[in-house]
């Protein structure tokens, strides 16, 4: 036992992308890994959407594995293992909504053993193992997850009434997202997404977007930079000489964006009163503005 100061390194990402059917999982979290990678051979994706990445094999050569039915935990698992022995970088799971709501997933399985509530104790250690083999993986991993699908009637820029397509609840056990750094929701047929659980600070609270692989490089670049000490932080806030050079500090170091605040708030009003000063010419006396 040792008790050391936490430090960011050997990230290995953990992703989730939802949403209804037809949303653009897929296609996403694929720009998503070559975002991160820059290689599409290290890029497997474990498919039980009935092949349905190899519709995008026109993006690059990724590898795939194609997961059938029963869709069981222990199967999960060993397609996982099977990619990380051929060193992929990238693991996009498409989707694990089959792992929990599937032929063979847990709650048949659960239904098999009798359905009562007690069953659980022999359904939960299982699922538990596929979610721990996600997030001890020894590469990035990218989940798709379904969202049961609503319909409303939404009146357009045209004064039409419209039928729009809705993801709501996650076909999946509740609590997942939890575990990841970063969820995605994509919100409608037009691939927006949105961020409803980001531990880099990235995305949150940001304008919905669409995902692309400037998407995975930017949390590439991410997982890649130095994580600064607190002290190494208030040293940079206070060696600033100017707002542009303090704001570019600050959106650099979302993590401290809430610890920080006072720190950045009173070297903010600092150089703002600098700026304000009167300006004075070579004898010493003011120099008047118009």
């Amino acid at each position: 036992m040792q008790l050391k100061q936490s430090k960011k390194q050997n990230i290995k990402l953990r992703i989730g992308i939802s949403g209804a059917s037809g949303f653009g999982k897929t296609y996403s979290s694929l720009l998503l890994a070559f975002g991160i990678t820059q290689d599409w051979s290290k890029i497997a994706v474990i498919d039980t959407e009935n092949s349905s990445a190899s519709l995008y094999s026109d993006l690059g050569n990724f590898n795939v594995v194609d997961l059938q039915a029963p869709y069981s935990p222990e199967r999960y698992r060993e397609a996982i293992e099977l990619c990380e022995k051929a060193n992929m970088e990238v693991i996009i799971v498409d989707s694990i909504s089959h792992e929990w709501n599937g032929a063979g997933g847990c709650l048949q399985i659960h239904e098999l053993l009798g359905g009562r509530w007690q069953d659980w104790k022999d359904v939960t250690p299982r699922h538990q193992a596929f979610i721990d083999e996600i997030l001890q993986s020894t590469s990035h991993i990218i989940t798709t997850t379904r969202r049961k699908t609503d319909y409303s009637l939404d009146t357009g820029s045209n004064g039409k009434t419209k039928v729009v397509k809705h993801g709501t609840k996650e076909v999946t056990r509740e609590g997942f997202e939890y575990e990841l750094t970063l969820n995605f929701e994509i919100v409608n047929d037009k691939h927006l997404a949105k961020a409803s659980k980001d531990r880099t600070g990235l995305f949150m609270n940001k304008p919905e977007f669409v995902i692309s692989s400037e998407t995975g490089e930017k949390l590439l670049k991410w997982c890649n930079a130095k994580s600064l000490t607190v002290q190494e932080m208030l040293k940079k806030i206070r060696e600033c000489l100017s707002l542009s050079e303090l704001t570019k500090l600050y959106n650099e170091n979302t993590k401290y964006q809430q610890t920080l605040q006072p720190q950045f708030k009173a070297k903010k009003e600092e150089l703002e009163k600098l700026i304000n000063l009167p300006k004075l010419n070579k004898n010493g006396t003011t120099v008047n503005s118009y």
